[in-house]
């Protein structure tokens, strides 16, 4: 199929099917392993930075193949390298699900990462493929929406899983999606673009992959105190990797970051609102499934339910939110969405602690779903019109490396924080107590576990749990002050509607 040709509304609408089942893997995965992490801590007996290589370990390959995989889908052929990425998902999900050992299972999530890479742009490069534009805002809308309801039912089925059978079924999940993918794929048109030249950036890739490598793993494992000029040298080469990997970009024939879409100032505000609005959103799923399991007792069912408000208001009103930049321009919901998703993030910070759902969560969850069904489905229309469609894959392989990046380096950063935080309020309330010397040296060996922590003492108990709530307080006012300054940046850095003229 040449991108001149119109497809049918039945082509379309099948393209749709297959992007929405296939994004649906990875948004189950991701939504539904964070409920696991607790579980995980448990069986596998090991500390809170283990538990962040389960989700770092995938975010890291994903994040760093992204680009290249976005060019590879423009080059070889959306639909084809969209199906690759399924393929390779399912059977990295399977040995994850077969894993034995917390080595094992961060190896096998790495390895789910490079078929994520495959298969997350290419879900919005088909669409905007398919799609002209008067239409594609919408289509993109229902993409959202209907990935977002599935996300819904990933939580709750996940949560129900791990509580009644085995955490190792949150990973099987992803086998009968994939097999509705590979055969409806079958009637999906291929598209790639024929003008394409040079050669797979290859170097570019590694550079990455090595850079975000070592940041993040200086980031992660900081708070044990162990090993700080090693760390220190690791952080520093990943920084030498990433600034060697923006000077080559610069000078390469066939770059996989083209330096000339950040021209466009819809482009650079829609990727730089995506950085300060996902990290926040990175550390939320990773932090909250670990308090509301660990301090409010919720079961994985309940603590899974908790979110469904969040990602059923995305889908009721995504198509309207899709919408909205054809009728205000770009500015002013990607600056509204992050002022309201802020406010929900300092509802997280001042929620009672109660276990009383209704009363504690549930108000925060509904003002951050307004504020970010608000944001998304503009942030994504944005960005896929201000580039021509021969560049959509690499534009929307731009963007998800961003959303990617920013849960990667929010997972690590923030989990830095949380760490620090907890320790010094731990240190403090310790202080006071005179608990037995081998309550002590257990909570000391233990410490790195946060809420997972087990002594039998109750006013050790206590303590370890105010600690984690003051540090969980604190990753959430700082989310706040991320997604404000994501408002601000959309404001200043958007273009705003142009005024009709009168006829």
């Amino acid at each position: 199929m040449t991108q001149n040709d119109r497809p049918t509304a039945l082509t379309q609408r099948l393209v749709l099917v297959v992007t929405i089942l296939g994004s649906s893997m990875a948004f189950l995965d991701g939504t539904a392993v964070n409920l696991a992490l607790p579980t995980l801590q448990k069986v596998f007996v090991v500390d809170v930075s283990s538990v962040q290589w389960v989700i770092e370990s995938y975010a890291l390959t994903l994040a760093s193949l992204l680009l290249v995989s976005g060019s590879m889908g423009d080059r070889y052929g959306r639909r084809k390298i969209y199906i690759y990425g399924v393929v390779l998902f399912t059977v990295a999900s399977v040995m994850c699900g077969l894993a034995n050992s917390i080595e094992w299972l961060i190896i096998a999530r790495a390895v789910q990462g490079v078929g994520a890479a495959l298969l997350v742009p290419g879900s919005l490069a088909l669409i905007t493929a398919i799609f002209p534009e008067d239409t594609r805002g919408k289509a993109i809308g229902t993409w959202s929406g209907f990935s977002a309801l599935t996300a819904a039912l990933g939580p709750v089925a996940g949560g129900w899983l791990i509580e009644h059978f085995s955490w190792r079924w949150v990973f099987f999940l992803n086998v009968p999606l994939a097999l509705a993918v590979v055969i409806l794929s079958v009637k999906v048109p291929e598209t790639k673009d024929d003008d394409v030249t040079g050669s797979l950036d290859w170097l570019g890739a590694t550079l990455t992959t090595l850079g975000l490598g070592g940041i993040t793993y200086a980031l992660i494992e900081w708070p044990s105190g162990a090993h700080r000029n090693l760390l220190a040298g690791m952080a520093t080469a990943g920084v030498v990797a990433l600034v060697a990997f923006g000077r080559l970009e610069r000078h390469a024939s066939s770059p996989m970051l083209p330096f000339a879409l950040f021209h466009s100032r819809n482009f650079t505000g829609a990727n730089l609102l995506t950085f300060f609005v996902y990290a926040p959103l990175g550390a939320l799923f990773f932090f909250t499934p670990l308090d509301l399991i660990q301090i409010q007792h919720y079961s994985a069912t309940e603590a899974g339910a908790a979110l469904v408000p969040f990602v059923v208001s995305m889908f009721v009103f995504s198509r309207w939110a899709g919408a909205l930049v054809g009728r205000y321009g770009a500015r002013l919901p990607l600056t509204v969405g992050p002022l309201i998703t802020s406010v929900g993030f300092a509802l997280f910070a001042l929620a009672p602690q109660s276990g009383h759902y209704w009363t504690s969560f549930l108000p925060a969850v509904l003002v951050l779903s307004l504020g970010m069904t608000i944001t998304v489905a503009p942030l994504t229309t944005t960005l896929m019109n201000a580039v021509p469609t021969s560049e959509a894959g690499v534009a929307s392989g731009i963007n998800n490396a961003v959303s990617r990046l920013a849960s990667l380096i929010a997972v690590a950063a923030f989990g830095a924080l949380m760490v620090t935080v907890f320790n010094n309020s731990l240190d403090h309330h310790l202080a006071t107590l005179h608990l037995p010397p081998d309550v002590l040296a257990e909570i000391h060996a233990n410490r790195l576990q946060l809420a997972a922590i087990k002594v039998a003492n109750i006013e050790a108990m206590q303590a370890i749990a105010a600690s984690f709530v003051t540090a969980y307080r604190n990753v959430m006012w700082v989310a706040a002050a991320s997604v404000f300054t994501g408002a601000l940046i959309a404001w200043f850095v958007v273009v705003p509607k142009e005024p009709q003229q009168e006829v």
